[in-house]
């Protein structure tokens, strides 16, 4: 199942096309709008419509020059047709903005209902999916940066340049499957243990966390592209580890998925999902970030000392049990 959102275990498939959900294998397989068949909503007056994809390319959907769907609408016995069936037809560069990847700027997406409308046309109450048959071998790696965030982010593009035509990846039949970064408020809200001891040591935690699955039927082929990319990723300062079995890659994967459930007490660092940026701005983006952080909390701080200052010039309450001193007892207390 291709659509594999952080949020999988409290969110419902209705949920996931209205969201347009991803999660760590959208860098592989894309979003549910590049997965869904067809599916079928209710709309705001009560009639059923199916909307079905017409062929599809069972890839990505920008990837696609034309993209075109069949929407039927039916009376509210659900079987009876409303209407001849409609044909829409989008750009397939309408669903991915350059450079960016999802864009969330366009809600609309040409019209069409219920994906990434996040519920304002109607009730998504049944779907098809394309499946994808996982490639026989993975190896998750996990790499650790030590350096400044700006420092680390190129590391992010050159890991997926790899996988694009004519890079490493790709000629040896290996993907990328998932890969995410977690930085360092993160890392230390979670409690991440680092796995450098060394470095740990000297440098504490990591600035930067990056996890990613590499797939692919040929097993040393697999094993050689992590190792190159272990590489890669050394000459930016980072220090990398391989995990083979299935346990292992579980465990390096458990503090990406215990972000989605720490927001209770990070609000004051959290940003909410669907921030897009270009990649090579990541490290202006986190150092931004980092500065407004730092800002508000110094704000806050000197706002408090003057609520604090203004307390303290006040007239001080008495201690329980002081109602009965004389005046100039009174007076000495205060």
């Amino acid at each position: 199942f291709a659509v594999d959102p952080t949020s999988a275990e409290a969110s419902c498939i209705g949920g996931n096309i209205a969201m347009n959900a991803g999660g760590k294998k959208a860098v592989l397989w894309g979003t549910a709008v590049d997965n869904l068949a067809s599916w079928r909503m209710v709309d705001a007056s009560g009639h059923e419509m199916e909307v079905t994809r017409i062929g599809h390319n069972f890839g990505k959907i920008h990837e696609q020059e034309r993209v075109s769907f069949e929407i039927r609408r039916f009376r509210k016995d659900g079987k009876t047709l409303y209407g001849q069936p409609e044909i829409l037809e989008i750009p397939g560069c309408r669903f991915r903005k350059a450079g960016l990847g999802k864009d969330v700027t366009d809600k609309f997406l040409a019209g069409l209902p219920g994906v990434q409308k996040e519920g304002t046309d109607g009730l998504i109450v049944a779907a098809r999916w394309i499946l994808h048959q996982m490639p026989r071998h993975t190896r998750t790696i996990c790499l650790e940066f030590f350096g400044q965030v700006r420092e680390a982010v190129p590391a992010i593009v050159e890991i997926t340049a790899c996988f694009q035509p004519g890079g490493a990846g790709r000629q040896a039949e290996v993907r990328l499957a998932g890969l995410e970064h977690l930085d360092e408020r993160y890392l230390r809200a979670v409690g991440y243990a680092t796995k450098a001891k060394r470095r740990a040591e000297t440098a504490g935690r990591p600035k930067m966390v990056l996890i990613g699955d590499l797939v692919g039927d040929d097993e040393n082929a697999v094993m050689s592209v992590a190792s190159a990319v272990v590489r890669l990723c050394n000459r930016r300062g980072a220090e990398g580890f391989i995990a083979v079995d299935a346990e292992t890659r579980r465990k390096f994967w458990l503090d990406r998925s215990r972000t989605a459930a720490i927001s209770r007490h990070t609000n004051a660092f959290k940003l909410n999902e669907d921030v897009v940026i270009p990649l090579p701005r990541m490290g202006e983006y986190c150092d931004g970030i980092e500065r407004i952080n730092i800002e508000l909390s110094i704000r806050n701080k000197l706002t408090l000392c003057d609520a604090l200052g203004e307390f303290l010039r006040g007239d001080l309450p008495l201690h329980r049990g002081d109602a009965d001193l004389d005046k100039e007892d009174r007076k000495s207390v205060v």
